[in-house]
């Protein structure tokens, strides 16, 4: 009986590939990317099998992997060049099987010589037994630890002590972290070069004062409060002084010329200074994002300013506080005001990115946003801005728009709630020089006929349309060669104006 002609393909091309040379077949492999597609390449011979596993680098398991010790060490035998390990049971349920626990967890650690980067994410199993079996990972430089309920102080304590090569650390939704003895520690042995915190209720951003001479090093720090689901909107009853000056004096003894990215989210800078005095300490920053600080005021941005001439990116997501610098009068506004824009626009002359956003702001209160067009377009006109996005920012309407058209170096523009903004402000910005992408949410004063503005130019590479109710599909398909088109919000955008949940 003869062979069938797939049965013939197939003996004849593992015949072709097992006579490849393994230098060439592992080049191959370097090309393919896709996991699915090296699975499938790797059934093809046992050369190709073995060459493949001797090359991944990279896995990502979660429901479904088999937790037993042999099908585990089995694995690790297959891949044995481990470098990066992701963990993740987002969505698990028992239905889906047993997680990872503490013993697998070990049996990961002491088969993956080479292993450097980390991640558990959901792993409600392990606990800190679990997490001292790292420091069998010497190599271990980036650990990040998302939702991971049975994880304390103490075994990140061993994690600091135990993984000497520890670089980065990303701490998530970690609710049973409080104190900070591990944060001390690495802060003495001054390894860390990116540290991320968010969302962990036991942790305050007081507590990075004791990360000490470790501030030396680090590259890149984020901080976020876990907050409440009204945090946003209400004002509260404090009233901060809008004429404090926290960097006239050295408050913290320390030093952190090295950062370069710093994300600070949803703290309270008053009474105590904390980390708004890292603003006038960071004289390599090149990326600022304040979402929601409380009780900044001009004087932070002027000392950012004058020690950050290298920023690139800044973005400001600002809400409405109580500010006075007369005990006789209190204004309900947000922190900054046309001071701080005037300081970026004299001293950080290198700005390629701005993001302004304003959460529960009325457009029938103007001085609710301490901003005003006129300084705004100071800013804006004196950096070579790339990207620039405007969250309800009512003080922008379609002259700001004009003089946005004359901005030599502007590719991206997004609109959000920009009610002022109407067609002819679409018809100002079809002119601008090197515009490609354009997006509009809840612009509800553009229609159709400023759409078709866009059309006559030809010049963008992608156009979003989100919830601008008096343009239609088929006016925004006309406009760009790519086109994304929704006539209702979604999740993410209620999350950005500030009325999602959390």
């Amino acid at each position: 009986m003869s062979s069938s002609p797939g049965r013939f393909c197939s003996k004849k091309l593992n015949c072709s590939m097992e006579d490849l040379p393994e230098a060439l077949l592992t080049e191959i492999l370097n090309r393919i990317t896709t996991t699915s597609d090296l699975n499938s390449l790797s059934l093809v011979s046992k050369q190709l099998y073995r060459i493949e596993g001797n090359q991944r680098d990279a896995i990502r398991v979660g429901s479904g992997l088999c937790t037993a010790t042999k099908a585990l060490t089995s694995l690790c035998g297959r891949f044995p060049n481990l470098r990066k390990v992701e963990i993740d049971y987002s969505g698990w349920i028992p239905g889906h099987g047993k997680q990872l626990d503490n013993k697998g967890l070990s049996v990961f650690s002491s088969h993956c010589s080479s292993l450097i980067d980390l991640t558990l994410s959901f792993c409600s199993h392990i606990d800190d037994s679990g997490l001292g079996c790292l420091v069998n990972c010497k190599k271990l430089v980036s650990l990040r630890l998302n939702s991971t309920p049975q994880i304390t102080s103490i075994g990140l304590f061993s994690v600091a002590v135990g993984c000497t090569s520890l670089s980065a650390l990303h701490l998530i939704d970690c609710e049973e972290i409080d104190n900070v003895e591990w944060l001390e520690y690495l802060g003495r042995d001054g390894s860390l070069e990116e540290l991320v915190v968010k969302n962990c209720k036991g942790i305050n951003h007081h507590d990075f004062i004791k990360f000490g001479s470790g501030w030396m090093k680090l590259q890149k720090f984020e901080f976020e409060r876990k907050r409440g689901r009204y945090d946003l909107l209400d004002p509260g009853n404090v009233v901060y002084d809008s004429s404090y000056d926290a960097h006239n004096m050295d408050i913290y003894d320390f030093c952190c010329e090295s950062l370069k990215d710093l994300r600070l989210a949803h703290i309270e800078t008053w009474p105590e200074a904390g980390l708004r005095v890292l603003l006038g300490k960071c004289k390599a920053l090149e990326k600022l994002c304040l979402q929601y600080v409380r009780a900044l005021n001009d004087n932070d941005i002027i000392a950012l300013s004058r020690s950050c001439s290298n920023l690139k990116r800044i973005s400001l997501w600002l809400n409405l506080q109580r500010y006075s610098s007369d005990v006789n009068y209190c204004e309900t506004r947000t922190s900054f005001t046309d001071k701080s824009l005037y300081a970026l626009a004299l001293n950080c002359r290198m700005l390629q990115m701005i993001d302004l956003s304003f959460t529960g702001c009325d457009a029938d209160w103007p001085s609710e946003i301490g901003f005003t067009q006129e300084g705004f377009l100071v800013l804006i006109q004196s950096c070579p801005i790339r990207v620039l996005v405007l969250n309800n920012a009512n003080f922008f309407d379609d002259e700001g728009m004009k003089a946005l058209s004359s901005l030599p170096h502007l590719e991206t523009l997004e609109l959000i709630l920009c009610h002022a903004v109407t067609d002819a402000g679409m018809r100002f910005i079809a002119h601008t020089p090197c515009l490609s992408n354009l997006t509009l949410r809840m612009c509800h004063n553009v229609t159709d006929v400023g759409v078709a503005e866009l059309e006559d130019a030809q010049k963008l590479e992608s156009l979003v349309i989100e919830s601008c109710g008096e343009v239609s599909l088929q006016a925004a398909q006309r406009v760009a060669k790519s086109v994304q088109y929704s006539s209702e919000c979604s999740n993410a955008l209620m999350k950005k104006i500030g009325l999602g949940g959390y």
